[in-house]
Order: structure tokens, then C-alpha cells, then sequence
């Protein structure tokens, strides 16, 4: 049997503890939630125990692992500490906010020698894994290109930490996995631009928009775009793009859409796999943590680790570095 703790009872941590509530040989002892309020909210949705500090969670009930579901930018302090206890990890994408607490984190990681999955959930998604498996008729990449970006809901609404973010942070850490994954490239140099104004109008002060060019060490290239500013009133609150060009033919995926559109006041792109089918969670992120379990409970490969999440961590730092110099970056250079 593996114990599971899950740091963040939010929407993402309570998802995970549904997720595992039936999986086999897999118990989840508790959440951390400082919030009183979420975590009245948690403990009445799962109920399970929810400890006010991640220390009170290792003490009182010993997990084997532990998932961290806090905001992006909190996650170095926890994840240290649970790996110098011993845990196993699931952090969630991305793995921090700043190099050094990235690098940090791995440092933990590998002095325990635990196990650590990045949460990169569009490794689990369908139409990604049939897009890795068809990138072997596509021949060697010459470029690629990812958008992902989001209504103004997600800044405005769903995230109380928005202007603790951005949709480099927030959404670039999937679609910079995305392409490394599915390219297996190496990047060599970055270039950015950014906007902002409009979320500051708001009382968010972040980026509105994000474009990235990435060189990888073959010479080939990708670019990504990444905007928090998509109308309410469109077509769902993801628009979630990409496609890779090859040598040999094309890959390319919508990922905004999965056959069924609702028109009623409003016209929606609805997501079929996600959410609830019968007895069962579904969707890639409940499939990631169900996996990440499973492989603790047999030995068998996680995902994505640490050093592949800290690699990521330093592109996007790289992308806000040439956004604020106007130059191109170069950090992965040995």
C-alpha cells in the first residue's frame, strides 16, 4: 500500500484526491490547506483530514509521497522539505517560478534520492500521445509551433494569484514540454517579446501576451504564444493549438476542440474528456496522477522528472530575460 499527502487543497489538490479515491493499493491520508476557508471547503468535498502546514501532514500521517498543488510560486519550500523527509513527489508544472528555487528543489531531489513526477499533464492527453507516436513518419523536425492561451477568466476569476503569474508561467511550461517531448531536441538560444497594459487595467499586473522563438541545437525552431486575453464571450476559455513539421510529412492538433460544440446564450467548445463519466474521473490530468501512483506502487517509470522540469523552469526564465533585455538568450549552452 502507498500513502499519498496532497499539499494544496484547491481545485487541483481536491481533483487528485478524487482521482486516487478508488485506485488501487493507494491510500491519500490528508491535504494541507493554510486557507480556513478552502480548507473547510476541502475536508466537507473529500472527506479527508486537512492539516494547516505541510509539516503537520509528514508528521501526522508519515506518506509515502506527496503531491505539491500550491501556487507556482510556493512550491520550493514544501518540495525541499518533503524530499529531505524522504517522499516521493508529484510538483505541479511548472516545477518554480525562478531558476534558483527550480535548482534547488532538484539539489533535494537528488541528495534523497526520491522519485519526482513534473506534472506535465498533456503527456497523458490522447491527442498528444497519438501526435509522439506519428512524429516517427514525420521525419526530423525543421520547426514547430504551440499556442495556448486563455479567456480573460483565468486571470480575472478562476486565479486569485494571477499577478503572482503570467502566461508564460502559467501556460508555456505545457507547450515548452509539448515540443521538447515531442521533437526531443535540445534548446540552444531564446528570443521573446511581450505586451502588457491591459490586465494592469484590471488590477492585474502581468503579461497580456507572450511570443517565444526557440533554436534548438539542430538548427530547427519552434515559436510559442501564450495570451491571457481571450474574450469571455468566445469560444471556451483554452485555445490550445500546435503542429510539427518535419522532413518527412506534418503533425497537428486543435486541442480546443474534441467534436462537440453547445450553442445556447453562449457559443462553446464543450471537453468530452474531462470531468466525470460515469463512476470515474477522467482527463489528462486524472490519468497523470493515477500513472504517477501506479508507478510508485510498481516501480515502473513516472513521467517527466525533475531535471527535464527544472529545464523547462530555465526556458521560460530565458523567455522573460530576452523580454526584458530585447536580446536572445543563450542559457543552455555547456
Amino acid at each position: 500500500m502507498v500513502t499519498i499527502g496532497i499539499v494544496g487543497a484547491g481545485l487541483r489538490g481536491r481533483l487528485f484526491a478524487e482521482a486516487l479515491e478508488a485506485q488501487p493499493d493507494v491510500t491519500v491520508v490528508g491535504l494541507t490547506e493554510p486557507s480556513a476557508k478552502v480548507a473547510d471547503e476541502a475536508r466537507d468535498a473529500t472527506g479527508l483530514p486537512v492539516t494547516a502546514s505541510h509539516f503537520e501532514l509528514l508528521e501526522k500521517f508519515d506518506p509515502d509521497a506527496v503531491i505539491v498543488a500550491t501556487p507556482d510560486f510556493a512550491h520550493r519550500e514544501i518540495a525541499v522539505d518533503v524530499a529531505e523527509a524522504g517522499k516521493h513527489l508529484l510538483i505541479e508544472k511548472p516545477v518554480a517560478t525562478t531558476s534558483d528555487d527550480a535548482h534547488a528543489i532538484a539539489a533535494a531531489v537528488h541528495r534523497a534520492g526520491v522519485r519526482c513526477l513534473v506534472g506535465f499533464e498533456n503527456r497523458w492527453n490522447p491527442h498528444v500521445v497519438q501526435a509522439k507516436a506519428a512524429m516517427a513518419s514525420v521525419g526530423e523536425a525543421i520547426t514547430a509551433s504551440a499556442t495556448l492561451s486563455n479567456s480573460f477568466y483565468v486571470p480575472t476569476t478562476m486565479l486569485s494569484w494571477a499577478s503572482q503569474s503570467s502566461p508564460a508561467w502559467f501556460l508555456m511550461p505545457h507547450t515548452v514540454d509539448l515540443l521538447l517531448w515531442l521533437t526531443g531536441n535540445k534548446p540552444e538560444s531564446v528570443s521573446a517579446v511581450g505586451s502588457r497594459g491591459v490586465l494592469a487595467k484590471r488590477g492585474i499586473d502581468t503579461w497580456d501576451v507572450v511570443h517565444a522563438l526557440l533554436t534548438f541545437d539542430d538548427g530547427s525552431t519552434a515559436t510559442l504564444s501564450s495570451a491571457w486575453t481571450l474574450p469571455d464571450a468566445g469560444d471556451g476559455i483554452v485555445d490550445f493549438r500546435f503542429q510539427v513539421i518535419g522532413t518527412g510529412g506534418s503533425v497537428t492538433a486543435d486541442l480546443s476542440h474534441q467534436g462537440l460544440t453547445v450553442v445556447s446564450d453562449k457559443y462553446r467548445s464543450a471537453w468530452p474528456v474531462s470531468g466525470r463519466i460515469g463512476r470515474s474521473q477522467v482527463g489528462p490530468a486524472v490519468w497523470m496522477v493515477q500513472d504517477f501512483a501506479a508507478g510508485l506502487v510498481d516501480g515502473s517509470d513516472l513521467g517527466p522528472g525533475i531535471d527535464h522540469g527544472v529545464l523547462v523552469t530555465d526556458i521560460i526564465c530565458a523567455i522573460e530575460q530576452s523580454i526584458t533585455t530585447g536580446g536572445t538568450v543563450r542559457p543552455f549552452q555547456t
